[in-house]
């Protein structure tokens, strides 16, 4: 696959006339990183993902917005930053607390069905369910939107419920990551499954993963990365498959294709920050005005897939939107691209990032406390609490008792990606960096002002929306550790901690 300048294909993207409208569809895949052989990986195949970038477009340098799974799909369905609509804190705004969006923000779906469009949400396969398993009974897919919004912007689960001709707005939502589940039980299910189920092969070899430096090489941690790679595994298969079905209906040619996913993979620095290892993604795009077998290095974001899908279909976008059209012809590559981290289940924190062509600078709003901070959700993950036995063992290696156990973080964070791709070496005081760091400061500044940030909530939001959690969850000792944790950081915030 060839790198080329991005001038050199903006001409690609040309507008459709209504006639010729094409379809769009957008494979959206849950707690998965750039572990694909198209983007390096080398302990797996990943032969239909590779196919897709080999007949498009592949963006190495493509980032979300935010971390987690309900304020990147709240930006993703908007084109908008999740904090320029307040739906930045995770699964908020879903019981007695109440989000709407700013006027002139919508969520595209609606866009694409006044426009004439079919908008369904599904699996992408009649056979198949988001988990890739067999299902007679299909449904629509993952939403998870931190807003009020209408379920009437989806027609169906599925395109082949539209009329004839009609184009059709398309979200295959696959479990992604997920699928290797938080438990040796889990894995172990996976392991079976990879050996059963045609076409995946046999389970990846734990002994022949590669693990960032700062995850042990314990035969737990090597175990649950190696099921993580059977989960890419099993997404490419359902994206193999989806390929086929549209080439099978002799649409594939006028469809335009979009596959990424909604985050990295869910880990002890991954999901939920914003190192590479929570925010860059994959992002491949094939289909008309797309060119073939091509790559691009330039900064991108995850929002800007909502423009370029209404502007591959013709429709005008929003004014206020802030995604913006990295096909158009006068498309000017971004100089810098932007990601926030917020409160996510119980556990309260503000980060907020900018990243260049060579620099990642972070900005820790709570630096007392520690990177691992108490958290339902993380903490319930078999290989989290292996971390913290090992750290309390004295088994882990200075640089992970360094950056996972610290108490505290440092306020400001500066690394230089060709020499440290990982995020370990902090350059926040190096005196050689300061004009760098205080430029990326005043970014990161102007950002927040230009987005109108609104910050942490209020104590009475907090509140409400954990106690709108803590009744959503079915098991006992799950909310009394929620109420317990949430406790601790009513507790931390009076402090000014």
């Amino acid at each position: 696959m060839k790198t080329v300048l991005p001038v050199l294909f903006l001409l690609c993207a040309l507008p459709v006339s209504a006639a010729n409208q094409p379809n769009v569809l957008w494979f959206v895949v849950d707690d998965m990183s750039a572990n694909f052989s198209c983007y390096g990986e080398k302990t797996i195949q990943t032969p239909a993902v590779d196919q897709l970038a080999e007949d498009g477009l592949l963006f190495t340098r493509a980032y979300a917005t935010s971390p987690v799974c309900s304020t990147f799909r709240s930006a993703m369905i908007t084109g908008m930053y999740q904090n320029s609509i307040g739906s930045h804190h995770h699964r908020s705004g879903r019981g007695k607390h109440r989000i709407q969006l700013p006027e002139g923000v919508r969520p595209i779906p609606e866009l694409f069905q006044k426009a004439g469009y079919f908008t369904c949400i599904g699996s992408g396969l009649p056979t198949h369910d988001y988990r890739s398993l067999p299902t007679t009974k299909p449904r629509r897919g993952k939403t998870d939107y931190n807003f009020d919004w209408d379920a009437k912007i989806y027609d169906s689960h599925d395109w082949a419920d539209r009329r004839k001709e009609q184009p059709f707005f398309m979200q295959v939502q696959l479990h992604g990551g997920k699928l290797r589940g938080a438990s040796e039980k889990a894995y172990q299910a996976l392991s079976a499954r990879m050996g059963k189920q045609a076409g995946l092969g046999p389970p990846t070899a734990p002994q022949k993963v590669s693990l960032p430096p700062y995850y042990p090489r314990d035969p737990l941690m090597l175990q649950d990365w190696a099921a993580y790679l059977d989960t890419v595994r099993i997404t490419d298969w359902h994206v193999g498959q989806v390929m086929k079905r549209l080439k099978k209906e002799g649409i594939l040619e006028n469809t335009l294709v979009v596959f990424f996913t909604d985050h990295g993979i869910s880990h002890a620095r991954g999901k939920q920050f914003l190192y590479d290892e929570g925010t860059h993604i994959p992002l491949i795009l094939r289909g008309p005005g797309v060119p073939r077998g091509k790559k691009r290095n330039d900064l991108v974001e995850h929002i800007d897939v909502a423009a370029l899908s209404l502007a591959a279909a013709g429709i005008a976008m929003p004014e206020k939107m802030e995604g913006v059209d990295v096909l158009a012809s006068d498309y000017k590559p971004k100089q810098a691209v932007f990601a926030a981290r917020d409160r996510c289940g119980e556990a309260v924190d503000r980060i907020r990032s900018v990243r260049t062509d060579e620099y990642l600078y972070i900005k820790n709003f709570y630096p007392q406390r520690p990177h691992l901070m108490p958290s339902n959700y993380k903490d319930s993950k078999i290989i989290i609490k292996r971390l913290r036995e090992l750290y309390a063992a004295g088994k882990l290696n200075p640089l992970a008792e360094k950056l996972l156990f610290s108490p505290m973080r440092s306020t400001e964070e500066l690394y230089l990606y060709g020499e440290d791709p990982w995020q370990v070496k902090n350059l926040v005081d190096d005196p050689k960096q300061a004009k760098v760091l205080q430029r990326l400061r005043k970014r990161v500044e102007a950002w927040v002002e230009k987005t109108g940030d609104p910050g942490p909530e209020t104590p009475e939001v907090y509140v409400l929306e954990t106690e709108d959690q803590m009744k959503s969850s079915r098991n006992p000792a799950s909310r009394a550790n929620y109420r317990k944790n949430s406790e601790l950081y009513k507790r931390w915030s009076s402090q000014g901690k």
